[in-house]
């Protein structure tokens, strides 16, 4: 004989993990903005090449509507419509459109996966103080003043839907700092040559 409680348990239960498993509202939004800059990037690219990427009917229709729309608020809107189309996709369908854009670029897989990379710390600023305690402590030649004007100017920037300037400036910066890893890392790998080398002599 069924329990008669069991359809009533099994609710309550179901609910609740899905509750426990949706992700928080900062992650839906930063997987907002990324999508919406997917879009923004293949608005800014040829229409003969928008057309070659693999994506739906609808979703290419959108972006190239947008390309035509000479008017800022009308653009604007679009690009807004846009964006709300990208999240209409699946992960399969971003990664292939993100395959895509990586390829015009001419970025290796390792190219890329640094670049995501520095996309997701710079996120992670934006939602996490303890990001630039991090950061800060890794790099303490950074200006501390600037890089909290522009996380605050970023994230006022994604509240209003403004043009991602300051989003931008801190992508470049923590691509300085990348940069300066690397080739402080290639430096050492000559000093060592160098002892090497008088070693052998």
């Amino acid at each position: 004989m069924p329990n008669p409680n069991r359809g009533a348990c099994g609710f309550q239960s179901s609910e609740f993990e899905q509750e426990y498993e949706r992700p928080s509202k900062s992650e839906l939004k930063r997987h907002m903005t990324v999508l919406q800059k997917l879009g923004e990037e293949l608005v800014a690219e040829a229409r003969d090449r928008v057309k070659r990427v693999p994506m739906p009917e609808d979703v290419r229709d959108a972006i190239l509507e947008c390309q035509l729309i000479k008017d800022h608020e009308g653009r604007r809107r679009q690009l807004q419509y846009v964006g709300k189309k990208m999240r209409s996709l699946d992960e399969e369908e971003v990664a292939a459109i993100q395959r895509t854009i990586d390829s015009w670029k001419g970025l290796s897989k390792a190219d890329t996966a640094a670049m995501h990379a520095l996309e997701r710390r710079r996120d992670k600023l934006l939602t996490d103080d303890k990001a630039l305690t991090t950061l800060l402590s890794e790099n303490p030649e950074l200006d501390v003043q600037q890089l909290r004007t522009l996380i605050r100017n970023a994230r006022k920037e994604q509240a209003e839907n403004k043009p991602p300037k300051a989003y931008r400036e801190i992508f470049q910066i923590l691509k300085q700092v990348a940069k300066k890893k690397t080739a402080g890392s290639g430096a050492d790998d000559d000093a060592d040559d160098e002892t090497d080398d008088d070693a052998d002599e």
